[in-house]
């Protein structure tokens, strides 16, 4: 396959940014989305030119680092990760553009690559619960009903990619927030700081600078993972619940 890349290049988080055009030969259809960008770095090597800097880790679609815009979505809207993508998706001969996260919050610190830490921040203000120390419960002395242990499943899956926020107009990290918030509101051990929990990380979230919601639906669209917009509609429920309550249920 032959492809023509438009790529953005960015020196550093201060530096002004630019799309780049590149033509690339050779592309099996078998290669991953991230193999592609592997060959184009390895031709630009050998002619002595900057590589492009891109998140990588696992290339499992399970750490959620590869993510990038590619032709104005997500991940490439392929309902997977980046890195899950692969290149018989596209025609020979075809334009593909590839852009970092676009978000205040999220800041580029080089080409694709964005500084996500504010992801990190938010689960510091209340992503936790408290345990006891000592040996580990036995496993059943503590219940869960099956709806509300699915709900938190589904919701525990989210690996904070923030497709959601680079495909949100807002640039809302709600998705991300309210999957946290969701996994551990729906079990018996995330109780006891239940509505403190959500407070803490709504004010984080707004602190970092991510937009507000407004039921819009393009995160749910692009999440690999599957994360609902309903998640959405529970964070409210319970931030509006912790008004009328103690820091505890």
């Amino acid at each position: 396959m032959k492809l023509k890349l438009r790529i953005w290049r960015q020196a550093g988080p201060e530096a002004a940014g630019r799309m780049v055009e590149y033509d690339l030969d050779g592309v099996s259809e078998d290669m991953s989305f991230l193999e592609m960008l592997d060959l184009l770095n390895e031709n630009l090597t050998e002619r002595n030119e900057e590589p492009v800097a891109f998140d990588h880790d696992c290339r499992e679609g399970i750490c959620g680092m590869c993510g990038v815009v590619i032709n104005g979505i997500a991940h490439g809207g392929s309902a997977t990760t980046t890195c899950q993508l692969h290149m018989r998706s596209f025609s020979d001969g075809a334009t593909i553009d590839i852009e970092p996260w676009r978000a205040g919050a999220f800041p580029v610190l080089k080409d694709l690559a964005v500084d996500r830490t504010a992801f990190d921040r938010i689960i510091a203000a209340g992503g936790f619960i408290s345990s006891n120390t000592g040996s580990a419960p036995e496993a059943h002395s503590t219940p869960a009903p099956k709806r509300e242990a699915d709900k938190a499943f589904d919701n525990a899956t989210c690996i904070g990619c923030g497709a959601c926020v680079a495909a949100c107009p807002n640039s809302s990290a709600m998705l991300f927030t309210s999957a946290k918030i969701t996994h551990l509101a729906m079990l018996p051990q995330g109780q006891p700081e239940r509505y403190r929990r959500v407070k803490s990380m709504v004010a984080q979230h707004d602190e970092e600078g991510f937009g507000n919601c407004t039921n819009i639906g393009e995160c749910a669209a692009v999440c690999p993972k599957g994360i609902p917009l309903e998640s959405i509609a529970q964070l409210n429920r319970d931030l509006i619940a912790s008004l009328f309550k103690g820091d505890g249920k």
